[in-house]
């Protein structure tokens, strides 16, 4: 086997690293749902917390996964590749050291700001709304999160420069069971018992951060964070930064833009947004996220050594894998939203009228995924070569044009008296993540930097051919909606899966005869 097929393998192993630990955290997040969904429903108090936790975990993404990771990791990959041992040393301890005092700062007077924030991000709660107060009570619980999973994402952006991308990959799962629990134990020792999931999200910040820690010891990088705001390493982080907080997170700006006008909207619309929101992010996680992943400290060090070839080749495995994944991801949450939302949720508390509202913002999600999915893949492409600039410029279009959509949709929806003027938000975000993914694709290919192949496009034009032939076959064996109410849980589970399994196994045969085979989806470099 050659140097660039070791290469190519090894990029393929992490890959399925990430998917695999990404899909446990993801299926333990289900289980999470279930249990909220089930206990609490969907209604004012769960909407109190989805915003409570929606603030923090906004700011998580933007700065964390978003504009720190992506700016991060190809500095730190520079250093790795080119300095000694001690520099290294040297910026992470800069790094960790101005990234915690910053955020510890950020997270007081967040805590403190929390009716503030209230105000902005949920102005829909008036006054005299008891969410109001409750989202501001938790508010000041879940703020701290930020500060922890900050520190996380730093543990883990040094982990994934060294190619040890198990362990960050496993610890979302940390705060899947640290919200089971608050939600199955924690709720009976609280007045109001959706605080304790507050709690919960508090604790697990804090458990995420200590699980990594062993790992950056075994690598000698577990150094004593150090004020660093004029180190060069951490200039050079914080020039790259400040656009990729647009361009790196317009996604997460679009879904919160939903909440805050959801907010406005009829009692539950928040809710019924988080839960089809719950089920896009599980392919976009399990795929989306771990591609690119695993793709970026890969590009930067290739474009730390001028590989143009390497870069071409490594972009093309990861957009060829993403269109194949999310073409039949995109079709099945369209045509199964109400099976998969009555499947998984509708008990308890989560009544069919949920299930129905929450399966129209299902249908319209599930337009996003290409983009969401081909977003996250393409960004890399840009942040590797160190150049920040372009998708915030990108990123800034399409969050004006997604809030121009949400005006247009929303409005009409209202204005007509539609039933579910909800599903204007997620069609909003849908054309905007699309629009951007485009935008990104075609800013690529005008700076030198990728372009798709014949064979990607080849590729793509079979996957959208065996998509189509998978929904006819979807179409033909679903039963109505009614069934997915009347029925058991145990038959509403057993009729979903081997739906999915006819759909999967549709899907494949249609590749074959597409002349796609699983060779065409390995890495080539």
């Amino acid at each position: 086997m050659t140097d660039g097929q070791n290469k190519g393998m090894r990029l393929l192993r992490s890959g399925s690293i990430v998917s695999a630990m990404t899909l446990l955290s993801r299926l333990l997040g289900f289980v999470r749902d279930q249990v909220f969904a089930i206990l609490l429903g969907a209604g004012p108090m769960t909407d109190a917390f989805f915003v409570a936790f929606k603030i923090p975990n906004f700011l998580r993404r933007l700065f964390a996964e978003g504009a720190f990771a992506q700016s991060f990791v190809p500095v730190f990959t520079e250093y790795k590749e080119k300095y000694e041992k001690r520099e290294l040393k040297e910026l992470a301890a800069r790094v960790s050291g101005t990234l915690g005092l910053l955020l510890l700062i950020l997270s007081i007077v967040g805590s403190l700001c929390a009716p503030w924030l209230v105000s902005v991000f949920a102005p829909g709660f008036e006054t005299d709304d008891p969410r109001r107060q409750l989202t501001t009570d938790m508010l000041r619980i879940t703020f701290p999160y930020l500060f922890f999973i900050s520190l996380v994402a730093y543990a883990g952006g040094v982990l994934n420069s060294f190619h040890r991308f198990a362990v960050p990959a496993f610890t979302p799962v940390l705060l899947n069971i640290s919200l089971i629990t608050a939600a199955l134990w924690g709720t009976r020792f609280f007045p109001e018992p959706v605080v304790a999931l507050a709690w919960g999200v508090f604790a697990a910040g804090a458990l995420q951060l200590l699980f990594q820690l062993p790992t950056l010891h075994k690598l000698g990088l577990l150094v004593l964070p150090r004020w660093g705001w004029q180190h060069c390493g951490v200039k050079k982080i914080r020039e790259l930064m400040l656009p990729a907080i647009f361009g790196s997170s317009v996604a997460q700006i679009n879904l919160l833009l939903d909440t805050i006008i959801a907010s406005f909207l009829v009692a539950g619309s928040v809710s019924w947004l988080y839960y089809a929101d719950r089920l896009v992010e599980f392919p976009l996680g399990v795929f989306g996220i771990a591609i690119a992943t695993v793709i970026l400290p890969r590009l930067s060090s290739i474009h730390a050594q001028d590989n143009q070839q390497g870069f071409q080749q490594t972009m093309d495995w990861a957009v060829r894998l993403g269109v194949v994944i999310a073409l039949p991801c995109c079709t099945g949450l369209f045509l199964l939203s109400t099976p998969l939302l009555a499947t998984l949720f509708g008990y308890g508390a989560f009544s069919a009228h949920d299930v129905v509202m929450s399966s129209w913002s299902l249908k319209a999600y599930a337009i996003a995924l290409p983009g969401f999915i081909l977003v996250k893949i393409l960004a890399p492409g840009f942040f590797a070569r160190q150049n920040t600039k372009t998708p915030v410029r990108i990123g800034i279009i399409a969050m004006v044009c997604n809030m121009g959509y949400n005006v247009v949709l929303v409005g009409s929806m209202v204005l007509l008296a539609l039933p579910a003027p909800h599903t204007g938000l997620a069609l909003a975000t849908a054309l905007s993540a699309n629009q951007q993914a485009f935008m990104l694709l075609r800013q690529l290919r005008r700076e030198s930097a990728y372009s798709l192949s014949a064979d990607n496009k080849r590729i793509i034009a079979g996957a959208a051919f065996a998509s189509l032939l998978m929904a006819v076959a979807v179409y033909l064996i679903t039963p109505e909606a009614d069934f997915w109410f009347d029925s058991s849980a145990s038959l509403r589970a057993t009729r979903l899966i081997a739906i999915i399994a006819v759909a999967v196994l549709t899907y494949c045969a249609a590749l074959l005869v597409a002349r796609i085979h699983p060779r065409d989806l390995l890495p080539h470099s």
